[in-house]
């Protein structure tokens, strides 16, 4: 049977956009409640058994039997042996992208992640200390899919951060698992292990790794055992089991974000061959069947076009049966009154990945105000994003860019406020705070200030 990609064409002067548009956003991040229940079983068990549990979970849903937490520590010879077994040109490219990624970092932190203070007029100090979170764990996924590019986004802007200890979980379950989609009668003592993962883990300076992954790994980091340490913040995409762990982990350690499907939203004028537009689509489609690909353009003629290259291009992609499934499903190409409408509805959208496909990207982006990356102009693709551009991919989803930013530099340091008072700052600041804290009825505050003024 011939594989269709069939996104929902909508026009913004129908009548019935809005309520068209509304259906086709739509997507509900609520988890499954037996998951939930699941989840916070697990959390509680390694909470309290600790390694014995993880190993446990492990080896019932990775299929991994190991006789103990050591077995399944990863080491820094089994970094670099993964890094010298790759091929050259993965080698290079590995290097190749750390080095962008670790540069744009570095120029983040300059900008952003520093100290500072000053003096005012009466000599009192005020200020901000930065500093860099002691020890962090990464997530980084495997079994159906592995991605040594997130490893490098989360690894490397956590060193340039000042992060001491970088503690990566990454399952290698066993062919036949659970978690590969099996019955789960599969067992051995190792499994398959990402050869691409571990060189970059080896680029990137992780600090000690394990074997080990789902809600089971979360805790062990959140609450740490006697093997795996205790960490500050998790950072890391995963699966439905993940997500749910790191929300109901959250204010015992920090967490980056829940991220939902992967976006991107095409901003187009009709000058980009639409063969590349496609393609673009198809670049977040083939991620998963919920993963969502929208043009916006006011060229009904070109919408038309990149609709033909779809379907031409669709029977050459290995991922054909996703990507079609994820285009029909919650694809959409809109055909716009001009270019500042689609700029408006782009604003509405707040997508994680933004393409401004157009001659002239610089007169569209000041009208640009929520968006996770904006990639400006035709040569710009998103996966050079993914990849090696230099700027962090793991990025805000579903509509949350509006109030939230891309990974990056400020996520593994805190920050601590600076306060001197001179004598002569505490004779104006001690008045003003006795008189509002009499106002809330706090006298010991209010007497703390008075006792600094002199007579």
């Amino acid at each position: 049977m011939k594989l269709v990609a069939a996104p929902a064409r909508l026009s913004t002067a129908s009548a019935t956009f809005e309520q068209d548009f509304a259906r086709r956003l739509h997507w509900s991040a609520d988890t499954d409640a037996a998951i939930e229940q699941r989840v916070a079983d697990i959390l509680a068990d390694v909470q309290k058994r600790g390694d014995a549990a993880v190993l446990e979970y492990t080896a019932r849903f990775d299929g991994l039997s190991a006789p103990s937490m050591a077995a399944l520590e990863l080491t820094q010879a089994d970094f670099k042996a993964a890094f010298d077994a790759i091929p050259a040109a993965q080698r290079n490219a590995l290097q190749a992208a750390a080095q962008r990624v670790r540069s744009y970092h570095e120029a983040q932190k300059k900008a952003s992640g520093e100290s500072w203070s000053y003096r005012d007029e009466d000599g009192t100090l005020l200020g901000q200390k930065v500093t860099p979170l002691d020890r962090v764990g990464i997530y980084v996924p495997g079994g159906k899919a592995a991605y040594p590019s997130s490893l490098l986004m989360n690894a490397i802007p956590a060193h340039v951060a000042g992060v001491q200890e970088i503690i990566m979980v990454v399952p290698t379950p066993v062919r036949g698992s659970v978690a590969t989609g099996g019955t789960g009668d599969a067992t051995a003592t190792q499994g398959e292990r990402n050869e691409l993962v571990l060189a970059a883990a080896y680029v990137a300076g992780v600090t000690r790794a394990f074997t080990i992954g789902g809600a089971q790994a979360v805790a062990a980091l959140a609450y740490g055992t006697a093997m795996v340490p205790k960490v500050d913040k998790i950072t890391g995409p995963g699966n439905a089991y993940v997500a749910s762990a790191k929300k109901r982990v959250f204010g015992t350690v920090g967490i980056d974000m829940i991220a939902g499907p992967s976006e991107i939203l095409v901003l187009a004028d009709g000058t980009t061959p639409p063969d590349w537009v496609a393609m673009d689509l198809f670049s977040q489609a083939e991620h998963d069947e919920l993963a969502q690909s929208i043009l916006l353009c006011p060229d009904a003629a070109y919408i038309e076009a990149v609709q033909r290259e779809i379907d031409r291009l669709l029977p050459t992609m290995p991922r054909a049966e996703i990507i079609a499934k994820s285009l029909t499903g919650r694809g959409a190409l809109i055909l716009t009154r001009d270019m500042e409408e689609a700029c408006a509805i782009s604003n509405r959208i707040a997508p994680e990945h933004l393409e401004v496909s157009s001659r002239d990207p610089h007169r569209w982006e000041p009208l640009l105000r929520h968006a996770g990356a904006i990639f400006l102009g035709a040569y710009t693709s998103e996966s050079l994003g993914d990849y090696c551009a230099g700027p962090n991919h793991v990025l805000p989803t579903s509509g949350t860019a509006r109030f939230s930013s891309p990974l990056g530099v400020y996520d593994f340091q805190k920050r601590s406020s600076l306060i001197e008072v001179s004598e002569q700052g505490a004779q104006v600041l001690g008045t003003i705070a006795a008189e509002l804290a009499y106002g809330e009825g706090l006298q010991a505050h209010a007497q703390a200030a008075e006792m600094r003024l002199k007579g």
